[in-house]
This record gives C-alpha cells, sequence and structure tokens, in this order.
C-alpha cells in the first residue's frame, strides 16, 4: 500500500511540476531551437506510429501509371516544392528555416520508404491530413483522394528527375494555351504535338 501511494505522489508531483514549467513561459518554441535529442525522439517516434496505424487500412491504387505521375507534377509543383524542394534546388526558406525541417524528395535516399504499399499510404495520409505544429498542411480539405494520389506517385519519381524533365512535367496549361495550341489548324507543332500526347493516353492532365 505504501508503495502504491509512493508511486501516485511521485505521478503527482510530475504532473505538478511539469504544468509549473509550462505556465512558468520558460519553455522556448522558437523555430530556431531545437529539442534536445530525448524529445526530439519522443516527438518523432509519437508522429511515426500515428501515421503507421492510422493509414494501415488504406488502399494504395497503381502508382506507376504514366498518367498518374505526370498529372501529380504540376500539383507537387504548387504545394510542396517550397519545402520539399526539386531538382537544382537545393534549399529555400521555408525548407532551411521550417523546424522541423521537411524531407528533401529530390534524394532517393529519403523517398525509398514511399516504395512500399506501407510507405505508399503513410505518404498519402500525410498529405491528406497534414502533421501538427509541422507546418505540414492538411491537403485533403481543398484536393480529392485522386489528386493527392497522384502526388504520391511523382514524390516516388521525383529523385529519378532532372530539372528539364520536371520542368517539363509540372508545367500546367491552362485552358487558353490548350484551346489556341490544338485549334491552330495546322497539323504541326505544339497543336500536332499535345493532341498526339493525349491520343496515346501518355500525356499530362493536370
Amino acid at each position: 500500500m505504501r508503495f502504491l501511494l509512493g508511486v501516485l505522489f511521485t505521478v503527482l508531483v510530475a504532473i505538478v511540476g511539469v504544468f509549473a514549467v509550462v505556465s512558468s513561459g520558460l519553455v522556448n518554441v522558437g523555430a530556431d531551437q531545437a529539442h534536445n535529442p530525448m524529445m526530439y525522439s519522443f516527438l518523432e517516434t509519437a508522429r511515426n506510429r500515428s501515421i503507421e496505424n492510422a493509414s494501415q487500412d488504406i488502399i494504395v491504387p497503381d502508382l506507376t501509371r504514366v498518367d498518374m505521375i505526370s498529372s501529380g507534377g504540376a500539383d507537387y509543383q504548387d504545394m510542396c516544392a517550397g519545402c520539399h524542394l526539386s531538382p537544382g534546388i537545393e534549399k529555400t526558406d521555408l525548407s532551411e528555416y521550417l523546424y522541423p525541417k521537411p524531407p528533401n524528395f529530390t534524394k532517393t535516399e529519403v523517398v525509398a520508404r514511399f516504395s512500399t504499399e506501407a510507405g505508399a499510404q503513410q505518404n498519402f495520409w500525410a498529405i491528406k491530413h497534414g502533421i501538427m505544429a509541422s507546418g505540414m498542411p492538411a491537403w485533403g480539405a481543398t484536393h480529392d483522394d485522386d489528386r493527392m494520389w497522384a502526388m504520391v506517385a511523382f514524390i516516388r519519381s521525383l529523385p529519378e528527375l532532372d530539372e528539364s524533365q520536371y520542368t517539363m512535367l509540372t508545367t500546367r496549361f491552362d485552358s487558353d494555351i490548350m484551346d489556341l495550341s490544338m485549334g491552330s489548324g495546322s497539323g504541326s507543332g505544339m497543336g500536332s504535338g499535345m493532341m498526339d500526347m493525349s491520343d496515346d493516353g501518355s500525356g499530362m492532365q493536370h
């Protein structure tokens, strides 16, 4: 009985101590101040286990389809590249000064974890739901699942792209440009090229 009371008293003191420290305002929450290694490991483990648990029942589509990979490029450029970078871009203000630092998706070793089904599930879940206190938005509020899966497919192929390939796959063609190019009537040039790409099913669908 004394042992149990001792444990409860210790827990109570610990809770009061944590509350007192938090209430004092002494905890530094600046993004230019790193967590101590123990706290960082605790938070990283909590994040990883949470995403693994929440994403395990997600059904993964065929992420190797060329049309899916190409259609995710423009959204990646608009929403992800500022933090997760692109070929030829080694850092941005966001990628350098967010804490924790966003993973660099141009690196093969970073993206390799998304090559498995579980990795793809986790990547999709993070894109859809975001991650608290990390700077990662919940894109599911404004994007449907197909668009987010296309981003997953594109991210998996990103380390293999050079700068010119990346530019080609991430260029977003608006309707006016498409109408002009396809309505030229010349049967050659951009209009012909775009029609050929759509005819064989390999064109960019943004």
